[in-house]
């Protein structure tokens, strides 16, 4: 049975008008929200979701969040709310520079450097396109401020990105990791 719905469930992944419209992120979330919830002209008897209805998916994925020692935030005394900031730099000698000062002042655990990003912005009533350098950073929350300060002194661009997104959970030991590895404010 599970084969003859996955039949049905791919003839209408693959249809032209659906192809065209559905990302690489939108197939993805087909798999996780399970079909029926976005198509409705498959069978009610496909209730599933894709992992429980395809045994090769159920087998590799069924029994990974059990492996990882996992936390909400709120839910640790050994962790402290924690966030992931995004600042966009010039080049990879400037993303380097301030990646390395960011944590030589302890102002976060990690950076990451993302290269060869393109972004496009409206600057000065124009459209710009630039090649540019991400730099993903994580850090506690309560040193928002002081990083935010230190980027603006240490960056190139009149108006630097800084934007931070909460962490809401992840692993335990990573997380006591990122605490330890950062100033205490």
């Amino acid at each position: 049975m599970a084969s003859a719905l996955y039949s049905r469930a791919s003839s209408i992944v693959s249809s032209p008008a659906i192809r065209r419209r559905l990302p690489l992120v939108g197939a993805f979330c087909m798999l996780s929200l399970g079909l029926t919830n976005l198509c409705p002209t498959i069978s009610s008897s496909f209730k599933t979701g894709c992992a429980q209805s395809f045994p090769l998916l159920r087998s590799k994925f069924s029994n990974q969040a059990n492996s990882v020692s996992t936390i909400k935030m709120e839910g640790s005394s050994n962790t402290v709310p924690s966030i992931v900031v995004y600042v966009t730099v010039p080049n990879k000698e400037a993303g380097k520079k301030l990646a390395e000062s960011i944590v030589k002042e302890k102002l976060a655990a990690c950076v990451n450097r993302v290269p060869g990003i393109e972004s496009v912005y409206e600057w000065n009533g124009e459209v710009q396109t630039d090649s540019e350098e991400l730099l993903i950073i994580k850090t506690r929350q309560s040193l928002l401020e002081a990083l935010t300060e230190h980027v603006k002194a240490n960056h190139e661009y009149d108006v630097p990105e800084v934007i931070a997104l909460p962490i809401t959970g992840g692993s335990q030991e990573y997380l006591e990791w990122l605490k330890n590895s950062t100033r205490g404010e």
